[in-house]
């Protein structure tokens, strides 16, 4: 398992397009693929549960990776949140 916390910067927070980009990104590896914020944990292959953990602008969520592919899901991961998400 590997995890690293990163600022969401994007200025609309996690809302429909940057949560479905983050999905999209998530799915293309075999690893659980899971952020924590606040209290909650959301599934980052699911829109439903990444738009349900109310994340905006300037919050730090921490991604969490684990399984056979989890190094090179996380380097992915946090390179498209630091894009800002196709925003």
């Amino acid at each position: 398992m590997v995890s690293q916390k990163v600022v969401i910067n994007n200025p609309t927070g996690l809302h429909l397009r940057p949560a479905g980009i983050l999905c999209k990104e998530a799915m293309q590896f075999k690893s659980l693929v899971t952020f924590t914020f606040r209290d909650s944990v959301a599934n980052a292959k699911s829109v439903l549960s990444v738009l349900g953990a109310c994340v905006k602008s300037g919050d730090e969520i921490e991604l969490v990776c684990e399984g056979e592919d989890e190094e090179e899901a996380l380097k992915i991961l946090v390179a498209a949140v630091e894009a800002g998400l196709g925003e």
